[in-house]
Protein backbone atom coordinates (compact mmCIF):
# COMPACT_ATOMS: atom_id res chain seq x y z
CA UNK A 1 0.00 0.00 0.00
CA UNK A 2 1.33 3.63 -1.07
CA UNK A 3 0.13 6.45 0.20
CA UNK A 4 1.23 10.03 -1.98
CA UNK A 5 1.58 13.19 -0.47
CA UNK A 6 -1.73 14.47 -0.21
CA UNK A 7 -3.08 10.79 1.02
CA UNK A 8 -0.79 11.98 4.02
CA UNK A 9 -0.32 15.95 4.18
CA UNK A 10 -2.60 16.78 6.90
CA UNK A 11 -3.55 15.05 10.67
CA UNK A 12 -7.59 14.59 8.49
CA UNK A 13 -5.89 12.60 5.60
CA UNK A 14 -3.59 10.71 8.26
CA UNK A 15 -6.53 9.69 9.94
CA UNK A 16 -8.30 8.44 6.59
CA UNK A 17 -4.81 6.87 5.49
CA UNK A 18 -4.68 5.13 9.00
CA UNK A 19 -8.42 3.81 8.48
CA UNK A 20 -8.02 1.82 5.17
CA UNK A 21 -5.12 0.48 6.58
CA UNK A 22 -6.35 -0.89 9.48
CA UNK A 23 -9.39 -2.44 7.31
CA UNK A 24 -6.77 -3.61 5.21
CA UNK A 25 -4.87 -5.36 8.23
CA UNK A 26 -8.28 -7.54 8.62
CA UNK A 27 -7.88 -9.17 5.68
CA UNK A 28 -3.97 -9.67 5.22
CA UNK A 29 -0.83 -8.08 6.80
CA UNK A 30 0.38 -4.85 4.52
CA UNK A 31 3.50 -3.25 3.66
CA UNK A 32 2.93 0.43 3.47
CA UNK A 33 5.43 2.87 1.66
CA UNK A 34 4.75 6.93 2.11
CA UNK A 35 5.80 9.51 0.30
CA UNK A 36 6.71 13.06 2.49
CA UNK A 37 3.80 14.56 3.91
CA UNK A 38 2.55 17.32 0.50
CA UNK A 39 4.43 20.56 0.06
CA UNK A 40 7.49 19.32 2.10
CA UNK A 41 9.80 17.89 -0.76
CA UNK A 42 9.58 21.01 -1.88
CA UNK A 43 10.10 22.75 0.99
CA UNK A 44 13.25 20.82 1.93
CA UNK A 45 14.67 21.62 -1.75
CA UNK A 46 13.92 25.15 -0.95
CA UNK A 47 16.36 24.62 2.30
CA UNK A 48 18.96 23.08 -0.03
CA UNK A 49 19.10 25.89 -1.93
CA UNK A 50 19.06 28.73 0.60
CA UNK A 51 21.97 26.52 2.35
CA UNK A 52 23.64 26.54 -0.48
CA UNK A 53 23.39 29.82 -1.64
CA UNK A 54 24.53 30.84 2.14
CA UNK A 55 21.29 31.98 3.20
CA UNK A 56 21.64 30.37 7.05
CA UNK A 57 18.59 32.31 8.04
CA UNK A 58 16.20 31.30 5.78
CA UNK A 59 17.21 27.71 5.33
CA UNK A 60 16.83 27.70 9.17
CA UNK A 61 13.20 29.61 9.31
CA UNK A 62 12.37 26.84 6.44
CA UNK A 63 13.53 23.85 8.62
CA UNK A 64 11.71 25.41 11.85
CA UNK A 65 8.85 25.26 9.37
CA UNK A 66 8.85 21.75 8.25
CA UNK A 67 9.43 20.90 12.24
CA UNK A 68 5.94 22.55 13.05
CA UNK A 69 4.14 21.01 10.61
CA UNK A 70 4.62 17.74 11.69
CA UNK A 71 4.76 18.50 15.17
CA UNK A 72 1.50 19.96 14.65
CA UNK A 73 0.63 16.15 13.06
CA UNK A 74 1.74 14.93 16.48
CA UNK A 75 -0.58 17.38 18.34
CA UNK A 76 -3.35 16.06 16.39
CA UNK A 77 -3.05 12.34 16.00
CA UNK A 78 -1.91 11.07 19.44
CA UNK A 79 -4.07 11.76 22.45
CA UNK A 80 -1.78 9.78 25.12
CA UNK A 81 0.86 11.87 26.83
CA UNK A 82 3.62 9.46 26.64
CA UNK A 83 3.89 8.71 23.35
CA UNK A 84 3.36 11.56 21.81
CA UNK A 85 6.61 13.08 23.90
CA UNK A 86 8.20 10.48 23.00
CA UNK A 87 7.46 10.67 19.23
CA UNK A 88 7.96 14.64 19.64
CA UNK A 89 11.41 13.70 20.60
CA UNK A 90 11.43 11.47 17.34
CA UNK A 91 10.93 14.46 15.44
CA UNK A 92 13.01 16.62 17.32
CA UNK A 93 16.19 14.50 16.86
CA UNK A 94 15.00 14.32 12.92
CA UNK A 95 14.99 18.14 12.21
CA UNK A 96 18.12 19.09 14.69
CA UNK A 97 20.08 16.35 12.07
CA UNK A 98 18.56 18.88 8.93
CA UNK A 99 19.87 21.64 10.65
CA UNK A 100 23.44 20.45 11.05
CA UNK A 101 23.16 19.65 7.26
CA UNK A 102 22.12 23.03 6.81
CA UNK A 103 24.75 24.34 8.54
CA UNK A 104 27.28 21.90 7.07
CA UNK A 105 26.28 22.99 3.57
CA UNK A 106 26.18 26.62 4.53
CA UNK A 107 29.86 26.34 5.82
CA UNK A 108 31.57 24.61 3.18
CA UNK A 109 29.47 27.37 0.37
CA UNK A 110 28.50 23.88 -2.06
CA UNK A 111 25.49 22.00 -2.08
CA UNK A 112 26.33 18.97 -4.40
CA UNK A 113 23.70 15.96 -5.79
CA UNK A 114 24.78 13.98 -2.60
CA UNK A 115 23.61 16.83 -0.20
CA UNK A 116 20.63 17.63 -1.83
CA UNK A 117 19.62 13.66 -1.81
CA UNK A 118 20.24 13.57 2.03
CA UNK A 119 17.87 16.92 2.52
CA UNK A 120 15.21 14.95 0.13
CA UNK A 121 15.11 12.18 2.46
CA UNK A 122 14.03 13.86 5.67
CA UNK A 123 10.26 14.46 4.28
CA UNK A 124 9.74 10.48 3.86
CA UNK A 125 11.56 9.89 7.07
CA UNK A 126 9.63 12.29 8.91
CA UNK A 127 5.98 11.03 7.34
CA UNK A 128 6.77 7.47 8.35
CA UNK A 129 8.16 8.32 12.13
CA UNK A 130 4.58 10.00 12.75
CA UNK A 131 2.54 7.68 10.48
CA UNK A 132 4.27 4.36 12.40
CA UNK A 133 3.21 5.92 15.68
CA UNK A 134 -0.16 7.02 14.99
CA UNK A 135 -1.15 3.43 13.42
CA UNK A 136 0.39 1.89 16.67
CA UNK A 137 -1.75 4.34 19.03
CA UNK A 138 -4.53 3.28 17.10
CA UNK A 139 -3.88 -0.47 18.33
CA UNK A 140 -2.02 -1.70 15.07
CA UNK A 141 1.16 -3.84 15.14
CA UNK A 142 3.16 -1.84 13.40
CA UNK A 143 7.04 -1.62 12.60
CA UNK A 144 8.76 1.48 11.40
CA UNK A 145 11.95 0.41 9.09
CA UNK A 146 14.53 2.68 7.68
CA UNK A 147 14.22 1.41 3.85
CA UNK A 148 17.74 2.35 3.46
CA UNK A 149 18.97 -1.20 5.36
CA UNK A 150 17.19 -2.61 2.38
CA UNK A 151 16.73 -0.37 -0.69
CA UNK A 152 21.00 -0.22 -1.71
CA UNK A 153 21.72 1.41 -5.05
CA UNK A 154 24.03 3.17 -6.86
CA UNK A 155 26.10 6.36 -6.62
CA UNK A 156 24.03 8.00 -9.05
CA UNK A 157 22.52 11.05 -7.06
CA UNK A 158 19.31 12.03 -7.75
CA UNK A 159 18.44 9.43 -10.03
CA UNK A 160 20.21 6.43 -8.55
CA UNK A 161 19.19 2.73 -9.41
CA UNK A 162 18.39 0.04 -6.89
CA UNK A 163 20.89 -3.25 -7.12
CA UNK A 164 18.20 -5.99 -7.32
CA UNK A 165 19.93 -9.05 -6.08
CA UNK A 166 21.09 -7.32 -2.75
CA UNK A 167 17.47 -5.20 -2.33
CA UNK A 168 15.56 -8.83 -2.76
CA UNK A 169 18.00 -10.54 -0.72
CA UNK A 170 17.52 -8.31 2.01
CA UNK A 171 14.04 -7.40 2.04
CA UNK A 172 13.41 -10.88 2.05
CA UNK A 173 15.65 -11.05 5.14
CA UNK A 174 14.41 -8.20 6.72
CA UNK A 175 10.47 -7.39 5.95
CA UNK A 176 9.64 -10.84 5.37
CA UNK A 177 9.77 -12.22 8.97
CA UNK A 178 7.90 -9.45 10.10
CA UNK A 179 5.08 -9.53 7.65
CA UNK A 180 5.00 -13.25 8.25
CA UNK A 181 4.58 -12.46 11.86
CA UNK A 182 1.28 -10.09 11.12
CA UNK A 183 3.17 -7.03 11.96
CA UNK A 184 2.58 -4.12 9.34
CA UNK A 185 5.52 -2.46 8.60
CA UNK A 186 5.34 1.24 7.78
CA UNK A 187 8.45 2.87 5.36
CA UNK A 188 9.85 5.13 3.08
CA UNK A 189 9.33 5.40 -0.40
CA UNK A 190 11.88 7.29 -2.89
CA UNK A 191 14.71 6.84 -0.68
CA UNK A 192 17.73 4.71 -0.54
CA UNK A 193 21.13 4.28 0.13
CA UNK A 194 24.40 3.19 -1.25
CA UNK A 195 26.22 0.19 0.26
CA UNK A 196 28.39 2.30 2.17
CA UNK A 197 25.56 4.13 3.79
CA UNK A 198 25.45 7.02 1.86
CA UNK A 199 21.66 8.46 1.18
CA UNK A 200 20.30 8.30 -1.99
CA UNK A 201 17.18 9.19 -3.86
CA UNK A 202 15.00 7.31 -6.78
CA UNK A 203 13.62 10.48 -9.26
CA UNK A 204 10.74 11.73 -10.21
CA UNK A 205 7.84 8.07 -9.04
CA UNK A 206 10.46 7.17 -6.75
CA UNK A 207 7.65 6.01 -4.01
CA UNK A 208 5.56 4.60 -6.48
CA UNK A 209 8.56 2.60 -8.11
CA UNK A 210 9.44 1.40 -4.43
CA UNK A 211 6.62 -0.27 -3.82
CA UNK A 212 6.47 -1.66 -7.03
CA UNK A 213 9.91 -2.86 -6.10
CA UNK A 214 9.20 -4.14 -2.99
CA UNK A 215 5.58 -5.94 -4.11
CA UNK A 216 7.89 -7.80 -7.01
CA UNK A 217 10.37 -8.44 -4.74
CA UNK A 218 8.10 -10.24 -2.01
CA UNK A 219 5.43 -11.44 -4.11
CA UNK A 220 3.00 -9.45 -3.22
CA UNK A 221 -0.86 -10.35 -4.71
CA UNK A 222 -1.21 -6.93 -5.03
CA UNK A 223 0.03 -3.42 -5.06
CA UNK A 224 -2.21 -0.31 -4.47
CA UNK A 225 -1.40 3.37 -5.01
CA UNK A 226 -3.41 5.46 -2.66
CA UNK A 227 -4.16 8.76 -4.03
CA UNK A 228 -6.76 11.87 -3.69
CA UNK A 229 -8.35 11.18 -7.00
CA UNK A 230 -10.77 7.90 -8.44
CA UNK A 231 -8.16 5.64 -10.78
CA UNK A 232 -7.35 6.78 -13.84
CA UNK A 233 -9.80 9.02 -15.94
CA UNK A 234 -11.12 9.24 -19.24
CA UNK A 235 -9.78 12.65 -19.01
CA UNK A 236 -8.96 15.28 -17.17
CA UNK A 237 -11.88 16.36 -15.40
CA UNK A 238 -11.40 20.10 -15.42
CA UNK A 239 -11.83 19.80 -19.03
CA UNK A 240 -14.43 17.36 -18.83
CA UNK A 241 -16.89 17.92 -15.67
CA UNK A 242 -18.20 14.32 -16.84
CA UNK A 243 -15.17 12.37 -16.92
CA UNK A 244 -15.08 8.58 -15.61
CA UNK A 245 -12.55 6.71 -13.97
CA UNK A 246 -11.22 4.47 -16.19
CA UNK A 247 -11.84 0.57 -14.41
CA UNK A 248 -9.23 -1.60 -16.40
CA UNK A 249 -6.71 -0.67 -18.31
CA UNK A 250 -3.67 -2.38 -20.06
CA UNK A 251 0.16 -1.30 -19.08
CA UNK A 252 0.74 -0.28 -22.96
CA UNK A 253 -2.41 1.98 -22.57
CA UNK A 254 -0.81 3.64 -19.04
CA UNK A 255 2.60 4.08 -20.88
CA UNK A 256 0.99 5.80 -23.81
CA UNK A 257 -1.06 8.17 -21.36
CA UNK A 258 1.72 9.09 -19.05
CA UNK A 259 4.05 9.82 -22.58
CA UNK A 260 1.67 11.69 -23.52
CA UNK A 261 1.03 13.65 -20.66
CA UNK A 262 -1.78 12.39 -18.78
CA UNK A 263 -1.52 12.59 -14.63
CA UNK A 264 -0.91 8.82 -15.45
CA UNK A 265 1.83 6.39 -12.88
CA UNK A 266 5.09 6.60 -14.87
CA UNK A 267 5.60 3.68 -16.84
CA UNK A 268 8.67 2.97 -15.32
CA UNK A 269 7.72 3.38 -12.23
CA UNK A 270 5.73 0.10 -12.14
CA UNK A 271 7.21 -1.93 -14.23
CA UNK A 272 8.95 -4.47 -11.55
CA UNK A 273 5.14 -4.85 -10.85
CA UNK A 274 3.52 -5.92 -14.22
CA UNK A 275 6.44 -7.97 -15.19
CA UNK A 276 5.50 -10.18 -12.35
CA UNK A 277 1.67 -9.50 -13.00
CA UNK A 278 0.90 -8.11 -10.23
CA UNK A 279 -1.42 -6.07 -10.45
CA UNK A 280 -1.42 -2.21 -9.72
CA UNK A 281 -4.68 -0.83 -8.31
CA UNK A 282 -4.75 3.24 -8.50
CA UNK A 283 -7.41 4.29 -5.74
CA UNK A 284 -8.71 7.29 -4.01
CA UNK A 285 -7.72 7.85 -0.11
CA UNK A 286 -11.03 9.66 0.52
CA UNK A 287 -13.18 7.27 -1.57
CA UNK A 288 -11.49 4.25 -0.54
CA UNK A 289 -15.49 2.12 -1.68
CA UNK A 290 -14.88 2.90 -5.33
CA UNK A 291 -13.18 0.64 -7.61
CA UNK A 292 -10.56 2.80 -9.04
CA UNK A 293 -8.36 1.24 -11.79
CA UNK A 294 -6.52 -1.68 -12.06
CA UNK A 295 -3.39 -1.78 -14.48
CA UNK A 296 -2.72 -5.26 -15.48
CA UNK A 297 -1.36 -7.30 -18.46
CA UNK A 298 -2.89 -10.72 -16.97
CA UNK A 299 -5.34 -11.66 -20.05
CA UNK A 300 -7.18 -13.43 -17.13
CA UNK A 301 -7.77 -10.62 -15.07
CA UNK A 302 -8.70 -8.23 -18.29
CA UNK A 303 -11.28 -10.48 -19.50
CA UNK A 304 -12.83 -11.49 -16.13
CA UNK A 305 -13.74 -7.52 -16.00
CA UNK A 306 -15.18 -6.38 -19.10
CA UNK A 307 -12.32 -4.97 -21.01
CA UNK A 308 -13.45 -4.36 -24.46
CA UNK A 309 -13.96 -0.30 -24.36
CA UNK A 310 -12.46 0.92 -28.05
CA UNK A 311 -11.12 4.09 -26.57
CA UNK A 312 -9.55 4.16 -22.89
CA UNK A 313 -8.64 7.99 -22.32
CA UNK A 314 -7.93 11.52 -23.83
CA UNK A 315 -5.13 13.22 -22.94
CA UNK A 316 -3.96 16.58 -23.33
CA UNK A 317 -0.48 18.07 -23.10
CA UNK A 318 -0.64 22.16 -23.38
CA UNK A 319 1.90 24.54 -23.70
CA UNK A 320 3.26 23.24 -27.33
CA UNK A 321 4.23 25.13 -30.69
CA UNK A 322 4.13 23.42 -34.14
CA UNK A 323 7.71 23.69 -36.29
CA UNK A 324 7.13 23.25 -39.70
CA UNK A 325 10.17 22.55 -42.26
CA UNK A 326 9.01 22.26 -46.16
CA UNK A 327 11.84 21.81 -48.22
CA UNK A 328 12.34 20.04 -52.09
CA UNK A 329 15.95 18.21 -51.06
CA UNK A 330 13.94 16.18 -48.47
CA UNK A 331 12.15 14.54 -52.27
CA UNK A 332 13.95 10.87 -52.58
CA UNK A 333 16.96 12.08 -50.37
CA UNK A 334 18.40 9.91 -47.67
CA UNK A 335 19.50 11.06 -44.67
CA UNK A 336 17.63 14.07 -44.45
CA UNK A 337 15.40 13.64 -41.49
CA UNK A 338 18.64 12.14 -39.55
CA UNK A 339 20.33 15.48 -40.70
CA UNK A 340 16.99 17.50 -39.26
CA UNK A 341 16.62 15.59 -36.06
CA UNK A 342 20.12 15.99 -35.34
CA UNK A 343 19.77 19.62 -35.00
CA UNK A 344 16.90 18.57 -32.37
CA UNK A 345 19.45 16.68 -30.50
CA UNK A 346 22.07 19.23 -30.10
CA UNK A 347 20.09 21.80 -28.47
CA UNK A 348 18.55 18.78 -26.54
CA UNK A 349 14.35 19.28 -27.71
CA UNK A 350 12.10 16.84 -27.31
CA UNK A 351 10.19 16.00 -30.25
CA UNK A 352 6.36 14.72 -28.96
CA UNK A 353 4.77 14.51 -32.32
CA UNK A 354 5.56 14.09 -36.00
CA UNK A 355 4.29 14.45 -39.41
CA UNK A 356 6.01 13.87 -42.85
CA UNK A 357 5.42 14.35 -46.36
CA UNK A 358 7.28 14.48 -49.22
CA UNK A 359 8.74 17.57 -48.83
CA UNK A 360 7.46 18.78 -45.41
CA UNK A 361 7.99 17.75 -41.44
CA UNK A 362 5.52 19.28 -38.94
CA UNK A 363 7.01 18.50 -35.43
CA UNK A 364 5.33 19.86 -31.66
CA UNK A 365 7.52 20.63 -29.22
CA UNK A 366 7.62 22.45 -25.97
CA UNK A 367 6.65 26.15 -26.22
CA UNK A 368 9.37 27.69 -24.26
CA UNK A 369 12.43 26.06 -26.35
CA UNK A 370 12.23 28.08 -29.13
CA UNK A 371 15.25 30.36 -29.84
CA UNK A 372 16.51 32.43 -32.49
CA UNK A 373 19.67 30.00 -32.84
CA UNK A 374 17.44 26.84 -33.67
CA UNK A 375 15.12 28.43 -35.94
CA UNK A 376 18.67 29.63 -37.82
CA UNK A 377 19.62 26.45 -37.69
CA UNK A 378 16.18 24.95 -39.26
CA UNK A 379 16.86 26.92 -42.09
CA UNK A 380 19.13 25.82 -43.60
CA UNK A 381 16.77 22.93 -44.28
CA UNK A 382 14.41 24.69 -46.00
CA UNK A 383 11.55 27.43 -45.21
CA UNK A 384 10.68 27.21 -41.51
CA UNK A 385 7.42 28.49 -39.98
CA UNK A 386 6.10 28.06 -36.38
CA UNK A 387 2.99 27.91 -34.73
CA UNK A 388 2.66 29.04 -31.20
CA UNK A 389 -0.26 28.15 -28.10
CA UNK A 390 -1.68 25.10 -29.41
CA UNK A 391 -1.83 21.29 -27.80
CA UNK A 392 -1.78 18.13 -28.64
CA UNK A 393 -4.51 15.56 -27.95
CA UNK A 394 -4.59 11.85 -27.66
CA UNK A 395 -7.23 9.42 -28.17
CA UNK A 396 -5.50 5.90 -26.59
CA UNK A 397 -6.54 2.47 -26.40
CA UNK A 398 -5.42 -0.75 -27.08
CA UNK A 399 -8.11 -1.79 -28.75
CA UNK A 400 -7.87 0.76 -32.01
CA UNK A 401 -5.25 -1.33 -33.03
CA UNK A 402 -8.24 -4.05 -33.89
CA UNK A 403 -11.22 -1.79 -34.69
CA UNK A 404 -12.01 -0.34 -38.49
CA UNK A 405 -13.46 2.88 -38.67
CA UNK A 406 -11.68 4.76 -35.60
CA UNK A 407 -10.43 8.02 -37.29
CA UNK A 408 -13.61 8.16 -39.45
CA UNK A 409 -15.34 8.59 -35.84
CA UNK A 410 -12.35 10.70 -34.09
CA UNK A 411 -12.26 12.99 -37.13
CA UNK A 412 -16.10 13.25 -37.44
CA UNK A 413 -16.55 14.45 -33.97
CA UNK A 414 -14.50 17.22 -34.48
CA UNK A 415 -16.06 18.78 -38.06
CA UNK A 416 -16.35 22.31 -35.52
CA UNK A 417 -12.44 22.21 -34.55
CA UNK A 418 -9.35 23.33 -37.17
CA UNK A 419 -7.24 20.67 -36.30
CA UNK A 420 -3.47 22.10 -37.21
CA UNK A 421 -1.51 18.48 -37.71
CA UNK A 422 -2.17 14.73 -37.55
CA UNK A 423 -0.65 11.85 -36.36
CA UNK A 424 -0.96 7.98 -36.26
CA UNK A 425 1.17 6.69 -33.30
CA UNK A 426 3.37 3.49 -34.43
CA UNK A 427 1.79 2.04 -31.56
CA UNK A 428 -1.22 1.81 -33.11
CA UNK A 429 -2.79 2.77 -29.94
CA UNK A 430 -3.16 6.13 -30.40
CA UNK A 431 -4.27 8.89 -32.84
CA UNK A 432 -3.09 12.31 -32.01
CA UNK A 433 -3.73 15.00 -33.60
CA UNK A 434 -2.97 18.97 -32.94
CA UNK A 435 -5.60 22.11 -32.14
CA UNK A 436 -5.74 25.69 -30.54
CA UNK A 437 -5.05 25.93 -26.89
CA UNK A 438 -8.67 27.55 -27.70
CA UNK A 439 -10.02 24.81 -29.00
CA UNK A 440 -9.10 21.89 -26.28
CA UNK A 441 -11.93 21.82 -24.63
CA UNK A 442 -14.75 21.60 -27.90
CA UNK A 443 -12.36 19.20 -28.84
CA UNK A 444 -12.15 16.63 -25.78
CA UNK A 445 -15.79 17.13 -24.97
CA UNK A 446 -16.99 16.11 -28.55
CA UNK A 447 -14.22 13.32 -28.63
CA UNK A 448 -15.85 12.29 -24.72
CA UNK A 449 -19.83 12.47 -26.66
CA UNK A 450 -18.64 9.98 -29.18
CA UNK A 451 -16.48 7.45 -27.07
CA UNK A 452 -17.70 7.71 -24.05
CA UNK A 453 -21.41 7.07 -23.89
CA UNK A 454 -23.27 4.39 -24.61
CA UNK A 455 -22.08 0.99 -25.52
CA UNK A 456 -18.20 1.88 -25.61
CA UNK A 457 -18.32 3.07 -22.18
CA UNK A 458 -19.93 -0.29 -20.79
CA UNK A 459 -18.66 -2.42 -18.19
CA UNK A 460 -15.04 -0.30 -18.35
CA UNK A 461 -15.98 3.05 -16.15
CA UNK A 462 -17.24 3.83 -13.52
CA UNK A 463 -18.54 7.19 -12.17
CA UNK A 464 -16.15 9.03 -9.70
CA UNK A 465 -17.61 8.40 -5.86
CA UNK A 466 -20.41 10.84 -5.28
CA UNK A 467 -21.28 12.01 -8.60
CA UNK A 468 -24.23 10.42 -10.24
CA UNK A 469 -24.44 9.22 -14.08
CA UNK A 470 -25.83 11.10 -16.71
Amino acid sequence: MKFGGTSIGTAKAMRQAISIVAHQEQESTPLVVLSACSGITNKLLRIADASGNGSLDDALALAGEVRAHHLGLVDELLTDEGPKAELALKIDAIITRLELLVKGVEIVGELTERSRDMFCSFGELLSTTVFAAALQAAGINARWIDIRTIMITDDNFGFARPIEAECRARATAILGPLLGSGTTVVTQGYIGATADGRTTTLGRGGSDLSAALLGAWLHFSAIQIWTDVDGVMTCDPRVVPDARSIRVMTFSEAAELAYLGAKVLHPDTIAPAVEKNIPVFVLNTWHPDARGTVITNDPVRLSGMSYGGLVKSIAVKKGQGIINVRSNRMLGRHGFMNELFDVFARYAISVEMIATSEVSVSVTVDDTCFTDNLLRDLREFGEVDIEHGVATVSVVGDNLRMSRGVAGRIFGALTEVNLRMISQGASEINVGFVVGEHDVVAAVNALHREFFSGEDAAGIFEVPAGKPLT
